[in-house]
């Protein structure tokens, strides 16, 4: 396959664009999805993990008395709190919007960037340990979207507790 040339110059790019979505979107809306993807699967698999683990946010409704994280879906539609997920998810999703369509028009943000460091991991660094960051979280992010997907299906064809065999 020939290689896809809107890759160039992105950190983490190996080549592999196999349904060449980088010739007809921009790369850097492409990236951003990327990225937002990688952060929500991150933190989506530790919360999957945690639940069937037995970690719990107290006070515990008793509705919720003995859910898994497969069967909580259902029930937590049934309570509403699924809806109030999807409205306040929606809602970051239309404010991160308009950063996205900024970055898009040529503001200069980077994807993924909104300038949220409070720990400073970036602060002071040269572009190369940039860079050396910027990769490790594409590559974890990579992982934990495949992560994800592969312990959602586990769980559900095993049905048991973690660690879903």
């Amino acid at each position: 396959m020939p290689y896809p040339e809107n890759l160039k110059g992105y950190v983490g790019d190996v080549g592999f664009d196999p349904l060449r979505f980088s010739d007809f979107a921009p790369m850097d809306f492409l990236r951003e999805a990327e990225i937002k993807h990688g952060r929500i699967c991150m933190l989506a698999w530790v919360g999957f993990v945690a639940v069937d683990t037995g970690f719990r946010i107290y006070p515990f409704p008793d509705a919720y008395e003995g859910l898994t994280s497969v069967t909580a879906h259902d029930a937590l539609v049934e309570q509403g709190a699924m809806s109030q997920i999807f409205l306040w998810c929606g809602l970051a999703e239309v404010i991160s919007t308009i950063a996205v369509i900024q970055m898009l028009e040529g503001s200069g943000r980077a994807p993924g960037d909104y300038g949220f460091d409070p720990l400073g991991f970036l602060k002071g660094k040269s572009e190369e340990d940039v860079n050396e960051m910027k990769l490790r979280e594409i590559k974890n992010g990579r992982l934990a979207m495949l992560a994800f997907s592969g312990i959602i299906t586990q769980s559900v064809l095993t049905q048991g507790p973690f660690p879903y065999v």
